[in-house]
């Protein structure tokens, strides 16, 4: 994936096209109709080249055309497929994409692995995905969830670690998150993607909730210092948003570029009140 894309100048490279738009998913309610409306509204932007992809689930895809055939947008969307419809319905899905290029770009197919991620089902996705297409896979975590993790990466994909949900135990630990790290990393220029809860740049206790959430800039300082064999946990535990935002900006342009190429992207129901954090922070 290219870091420098095309867009709005000014954005670091650690930080351009790192969110990706999941506001069809909850905590997000928005309709199809304001989703799409925001996110062309937010690629056009101040802040539009930290934005990436476009998430819908399969299931969702007449609908998500339909509105844009009224939208009309000036070019195609770039677009993520969350399979919910089974591993058996991803060729219809691509194959619909595909038969509207003119108004999509397909970037990414996500979907969950079964409880034992075998080679025969790693090898049904890379059947059905197109090469030049990414595949993400979340491996369930559990027993043998990082085994699961290093066999999709050694099978070519990007794992995606989920970092909460509506409950305490969709949220893993620090240790848990340390460890996904270290097994990704063993694997030369592999890549994961990150999901869930991770509206805010710093770890910090929700107030509704009372649940500690992990924090999207924890993750991309954890990356820079898994890669040069430095305390990740402590970054990753880390509250102190000053120190975060200056140990990512000391970053060079190379350092910076193989942390994206670790830690590739996430999804946020709320890019507004993300990139605010990145602004309040001196990082945009």
């Amino acid at each position: 994936m290219e870091l420098p894309p095309p867009g709005p100048s000014g954005i670091p490279s650690l930080f351009t096209r790192l969110i990706d738009d999941s506001a069809l998913f909850p905590p997000g309610t928005a309709t199809m109709s304001e989703a799409l409306q925001t996110y062309l509204e937010a690629r056009a932007g101040e802040h539009g080249s930290v934005l990436g992809a476009f998430l819908c689930p399969a299931s969702r895809l007449p609908e998500m055309i339909t509105e844009l055939v009224k939208i009309r947008p000036s070019e195609p969307l770039p677009l993520s497929l969350i399979i919910d419809t089974g591993l058996g319905g991803v060729p219809k899905a691509i194959s619909i994409v595909e038969s509207r290029s003119e108004m999509l770009t397909l970037r990414m197919v996500e979907m969950p692995a079964p409880s034992d991620v075998d080679e025969v089902w790693l090898e049904r996705v890379s059947e059905f995905v197109p090469e030049d297409v990414v595949r993400v896979v979340e491996p369930r975590r559990g027993t043998g969830w990082l085994e699961g993790v290093r066999k999709v990466v050694e099978h070519g994909s990007w794992p995606k670690i989920r970092c909460g949900g509506q409950s305490s135990e969709n949220f893993p630990s620090v240790d848990e998150v340390a460890d996904f790290f270290a097994v990704v990393s063993t694997v030369s220029g592999a890549s994961f993607k990150a999901t869930n809860s991770l509206h805010r740049a710093v770890r910090h206790v929700d107030e509704e909730s009372g649940i500690t959430h992990h924090g999207f800039l924890n993750l991309l300082v954890a990356a820079a210092r898994c890669l040069s064999g430095k305390d990740v946990r402590d970054a990753l535990d880390s509250t102190d948003g000053d120190a975060l935002a200056r140990e990512a900006s000391a970053l060079s342009g190379p350092a910076a570029k193989a942390v994206r190429q670790l830690f590739a992207s996430f999804g946020s129901a709320t890019f507004a009140d993300t990139t605010k954090d990145l602004s309040e922070l001196g990082l945009l």
